[in-house]
């Protein structure tokens, strides 16, 4: 099972727990990242994430179906918000399955790895002093 998902909404640690719940399966791994009120030794205020949508949905996508492939997971769920997050708010849930707990670990953090590579997603930093697009790229 795959379950990806860009969303301007709050995202749910249990929905997508939920989601990757299987009998079959000894380990489950969430990863969930949050805003958090600095970046390399600076203040930050508040964070916006933009996309393009259509290319990071299908790149979500084969990441998490590659991630499935390579790991042997039986279910991954990827969310990641968009638009206008203030400090504290989940911005990525990352939620796998697996038989066994290593398979899960591992899965899990190549999928974050990937997802920053990858993905068309760009995150801009608003501090007290003015606001910057980190790592921005084409």
């Amino acid at each position: 099972m795959l379950d990806i998902d860009l969303s301007d909404s709050p995202l749910s640690v249990d929905h997508c727990y939920g989601k990757v719940q299987d009998p079959s399966c000894g380990g489950i791994c969430l990863f969930v990242g949050t805003i958090r009120n600095h970046s390399k030794g600076e203040p930050v205020v508040r964070l916006e994430f933009d996309s393009y949508a259509p290319m990071a949905l299908k790149e979500m996508r084969r990441i998490a179906g590659q991630a499935k492939e390579q790991f042997g997971l039986t279910s991954v769920v990827l969310h990641h918000r968009v638009g206008k997050l203030a400090i504290g708010d989940i911005a990525v849930i990352i939620a796998v399955s697996s038989a066994h707990r290593a398979a899960a670990f591992d899965g899990c953090e190549w999928i974050i790895d990937e997802l920053k590579k990858d993905v068309p997603i760009w995150k801009k930093e608003f501090r007290p002093d003015g606001s910057y697009w980190v790592n921005a790229r084409p």
